[in-house]
């Protein structure tokens, strides 16, 4: 009968902020490290918890295919920025942040104007450029989740015309 070698969990690499960590579990029969990477991949996006921009309303803009005019990006690329900012809330409940920029030049999440109960984590994070005649005016809905949550799931009916969800 041939002997399985029970598989060993190491912990290889920890950062000082305790935010990545890399492990190695060897040794492992052939097939069984796409399994289990596949199961925590999923139960990682189904479970983990956090906070993200839900909506956004801009002015002058009706849909996610629309252009600004003197932004250097379309709508479908500032929402993609958007989605990468990170934040946090320290208290319940969606809130509102905003974005009005004009002259040229980057517009990054420190421009981000929020009260004290949101956190801005990569206030360095691109969001769109302007060139000398443009204006960014944009509201941002945040708010606490878990797991993945796609944008249909973030529509709501009551939601005025020119609301984007994220």
């Amino acid at each position: 009968m041939i002997e399985i070698e029970k598989p060993r969990i190491e912990n290889v690499i920890t950062s000082e902020d305790n935010v990545y960590g890399k492990f190695v579990v060897e040794p492992l029969e052939r097939g069984y490290g796409i399994t289990l990477g596949n199961s925590l991949r999923r139960i990682l996006l189904s479970s983990l918890p956090g906070v993200a921009v839900t909506s956004i309303k801009m002015d002058g803009v009706l849909h996610e295919f629309s252009t600004i005019p003197g932004v250097v990006e379309d709508v479908t690329e500032i929402i993609l920025n958007i989605k990468g900012l990170s934040l946090d809330i320290h208290s319940e409940g969606p809130k509102v942040v905003y974005i009005d920029a004009d002259g040229e030049g980057e517009v990054t999440a420190a421009d981000i104007k929020a009260d004290a109960d949101v956190e801005i984590l990569n206030p360095e994070h691109k969001i769109a450029t302007l060139t000398g005649e443009g204006r960014l005016y944009m509201e941002m809905t945040i708010d606490r989740g878990r797991g993945y949550v796609s944008a249909d799931k973030n529509k709501q009916q009551s939601q005025p015309i020119g609301v984007i969800p994220v």
